[in-house]
């Protein structure tokens, strides 16, 4: 979405710890909702601080032309300390000595497919409707024919009369609600708890993402499962045949090379 409207958002790894903050609150500290309220809440609930979180630097870039790169990483940092401070003090479990939040409740898991130790969920299909209301956005709506001619050309579309200030903020607002929605899946559907360092880098995964499937919603949801099942099976790797996980990242990165480098 950021690089549609010709912006770079290296912050989406913060926005998803953002977003994992927000939704795992909401997920232990409120309580007595049904499934059908509380679930949905803790994840428009993540999904929105992290809008917000990646608005800021969207309303700096718009208004004053501070390089949204050089924004978004400052912004990771503060998350990550944020986060780190908020799971030591005050979201830490009471019966822990690891900085570790509580447990969220039943109603705002979402729900497994199947038994332990197979973690398949909801989300999974949650993604891939988010991803074609991504597309919607960007190719059937008057909103997204904007954002995209203002990452096309900026000059042209001031000329056609766009608002380049309110395209900017939407694309690192909405790039920052997608991000957290991934920390928000993390945490309902996978870990029902936030810990510390709980992302393995998947925020910056999501650039290489992008640059794979081209920026569009398909091609990345492709590129998705591609680097998914990179990921996941380079541990079994390691553990059955004892090749390094490192060839992985090898691998990913001759991929990119080859694929995306134009």
């Amino acid at each position: 979405v950021g690089f549609k409207c010709n912006l770079f958002n290296i912050g989406a790894e913060g926005q998803l710890y953002i977003g994992a903050l927000a939704s795992v609150w909401i997920g232990y500290s409120v309580t007595g909702l049904p499934f059908i309220i509380h679930m949905p809440l803790a994840f428009l609930g993540g999904a929105l601080a992290a809008a917000v979180w990646g608005a800021i630097p969207g309303y700096l870039r718009a208004k004053t032309g501070a390089h949204e790169v050089i924004n978004t990483i400052m912004m990771n940092y503060i998350a990550f300390r944020l986060s780190d401070w908020l799971l030591s003090g005050p979201m830490k479990r009471p019966d822990s000595f690891n900085p570790v939040s509580p447990t969220i409740e039943a109603s705002a898991m979402l729900p497994r497919f199947f038994q332990d130790p197979i973690r398949f969920h909801l989300g999974f299909f949650i993604a891939l409707g988010v991803a074609y209301l991504v597309y919607l956005f960007l190719y059937k709506t008057r909103w997204g024919f904007d954002h995209r001619t203002v990452g096309a050309n900026p000059h042209a579309a001031r000329y056609a009369g766009m608002n380049i200030v309110f395209s900017t903020i939407l694309a690192m607002s909405l790039s920052g609600a997608l991000a957290g929605l991934a920390g928000t899946n993390e945490v309902l559907g996978v870990n029902r708890n936030l810990a510390m360092a709980f992302s393995s880098g998947y925020g910056f995964d999501s650039i290489a993402l992008a640059l794979l499937g081209k920026s569009h919603p398909l091609g990345v949801v492709l590129a998705s499962l591609l680097f998914g099942t990179l990921r996941k099976g380079a541990t079994r790797m390691q553990l059955a045949a004892g090749i390094p996980i490192d060839i992985i990242s090898v691998l990913q990165a001759m991929i990119l090379d080859f694929i995306a480098a134009p």
